[in-house]
């Protein structure tokens, strides 16, 4: 079965949203399986079924990864919509804070002349040296109210978001323990996430203050946030850009501040995340060659099953028109090759299938052993649901530990 053209976002963590809201549990029962667009649903794969994903490098034609990747990659980069030009990062150290065994910087940089991004940037301390650093990119989880934060250890933590760590991280800030083995770790809020939330004139003042926020107030704030982004994305869709296209940008972005950093061994640079944190990682690893080791965890499945039956997982922030035409998710992903790519899946993890987790791990496979670099890469699966756990974590971090400490 093929897919239209579709590519992915996520909803929640280890558990689903509450009833009612955007993308819950009970909205995604609410569609029958095999029937989610109705008596459009025939049309839809019909016409899915024309696409002939001409780019994936197990098409006949290709032989060469270089000439395969500069072709994928100019085809991607058009269907993105969204080019703007290159500026330097101009970055500020907004706060340093001494954190014992690192430092964490708070520092804003531009990703394009119109665009400032907030971040954290963890400092192992020790030895003056040029280290191996991670891109760490955060979830989705249907919690919009903190970004980087969801990743990186605070003081005096919100008690919504220490429960929602709990949920998905097995209570660990993932991107601080990176940094306290050695690693120097670069966390970005993500576009309409944290500091870059959309906020209304009509919000009340709490909402402005995370750390005034009731757990109430960022129940409320969740909720408005999830119904209000397919707006936003038909406001960038009109604006002539993709969402995706800004999300990724700020990605790659990121790893062009990262090498202006001292700190920073550029021939040891890797990425993580889970969700739509994996998501991102498959991305920016496919799409940035200066990527040398990727773990994508809970974000990899064939997009014909998510047709299917999952379409309810997938955003319109995450939609990259036309592409399934040329190439699928596992096939823009293995574009990373020969660079390290480790996938994770939980077996009853809601959001896939088995079926098309399976088969987009079988295809990056097909891909890294027709590129002779078999060994580069591994599709790992747990017992457990969308999450990473702090087993999944540790065996993420062996796998860049392998590819960039070595």
């Amino acid at each position: 079965m093929k897919a239209a053209s579709l590519s992915f976002g996520a909803l929640g963590c280890a558990e689903p949203l509450s009833a009612g809201e955007p993308g819950s549990a009970a909205n995604m029962l609410s569609i029958p399986p095999g029937a989610q667009m109705g008596s459009l649903d025939p049309f839809v794969r019909k016409t899915a079924e024309h696409s002939t994903q001409e780019l994936s490098f197990l098409h006949d034609r290709f032989a060469s990864l270089d000439a395969w990747k500069r072709e994928a990659r100019g085809k991607i980069h058009e269907l993105l919509r969204y080019d703007p030009p290159p500026c330097a990062p101009d970055a500020e150290v907004v706060e340093r804070v001494d954190c014992g065994d690192h430092v964490r910087e708070r520092i804003c940089f531009n990703t394009t002349p119109d665009l400032r991004v907030p971040a954290c940037l963890l400092l192992p301390k020790g030895e003056k040296q040029r280290r191996p650093a991670v891109v760490a990119l955060h979830d989705h989880g249907g919690f919009f109210v903190w970004g980087k934060e969801k990743v990186v250890d605070q003081e005096n933590e919100h008690a919504s978001l220490t429960e929602f760590k709990r949920r998905c991280y097995g209570g660990r800030s993932y991107a601080s323990e990176l940094a306290r083995r050695g690693y120097v770790v670069m966390v970005i809020d993500m576009f309409y996430w944290g500091e870059r939330r959309m906020l209304l004139a009509a919000d009340p003042p709490a909402w402005r203050e995370p750390p005034e926020m009731s757990e109430e107030d960022v129940k409320a704030f969740n909720v408005r946030s999830g119904a209000g982004s397919s707006l936003l994305a038909t406001g960038l869709f009109e604006a002539g850009v993709t969402w995706s296209g800004v999300m990724f940008l700020d990605d790659i972005r990121t790893v062009d501040y990262l090498v202006t950093r001292p700190e920073v061994d550029p021939e040891r640079i890797g990425c993580c995340g889970l969700s739509v944190g994996g998501f991102r990682s498959a991305w920016l690893a496919g799409l940035d060659p200066r990527i040398r080791a990727a773990v994508v965890v809970g974000w990899m499945c064939a997009a014909g099953e998510m047709l299917e039956s999952k379409l309810t997982s997938i955003g319109p922030w995450k939609t990259v028109p036309g592409l399934y035409r040329y190439m699928d998710l596992p096939d823009v992903v293995s574009m990373a090759v020969p660079g390290a790519l480790m996938t994770i899946q939980g077996t009853q993890d809601k959001l896939f299938t088995t079926e098309g987790v399976k088969a987009a791990f079988d295809k990056i496979a097909q891909v890294y052993k027709k590129a002779g670099a078999q060994d580069r890469y591994e599709g790992v699966t747990y017992d457990g649901p969308h999450e990473f756990n702090l087993a999944m974590q540790e065996k993420a971090f062996a796998w860049l530990d392998r590819w960039l400490k070595t």
